[in-house]
């Protein structure tokens, strides 16, 4: 399944902060196609994100969930970006969307693992040889 999200990102490369823009206005005027091409152009760096933050063994198990996962964060992102974004001193400031969704995306990530190794933790069966060697029959 990585190949197929890694073949999204390949067939919608990276865009110009002006394209990027300009997407994000037409999709915050409801414009379906315009919202979904965006969050097709930031599979990859979610891609990126997720193979950073997370242990091999982790990224096996748990990775397309979280992929699958986070596409909904970028959803969410795309309404509340501010496309009139202004520095401290009032002057405008246009911010990337990789940028702005970035640190959401890395704490989503952390914390699905989080879950997910406390889940496992609590399924896992104790070992009771360890407590009491001379109890344990076998």
């Amino acid at each position: 399944m990585w190949e197929t999200y890694r073949q999204i990102a390949f067939k919608y490369p990276r865009i110009s902060l002006e394209e990027d823009r300009q997407l994000i206005a037409e999709a915050k005027r409801d414009s379906k196609e315009k919202a979904e091409e965006i969050v097709l152009r930031h599979v990859g760096f979610i891609i990126r994100r997720i193979h950073k933050k997370a242990f091999p063994s982790y990224l096996d198990r748990f990775g397309e969930d979280i992929l699958s996962e986070a596409i909904f964060i970028l959803y969410d992102k795309i309404k509340t970006y501010d496309l009139e974004y202004k520095d401290r001193q009032g002057n405008l400031k246009p911010v990337r969307f990789s940028s702005y969704i970035w640190k959401r995306i890395d704490g989503f990530i952390v914390d699905s693992l989080k879950k997910e190794s406390q889940r496992q933790r609590c399924h896992e069966s104790p070992d009771w040889e360890r407590y009491a060697p001379e109890i344990a029959i076998f």
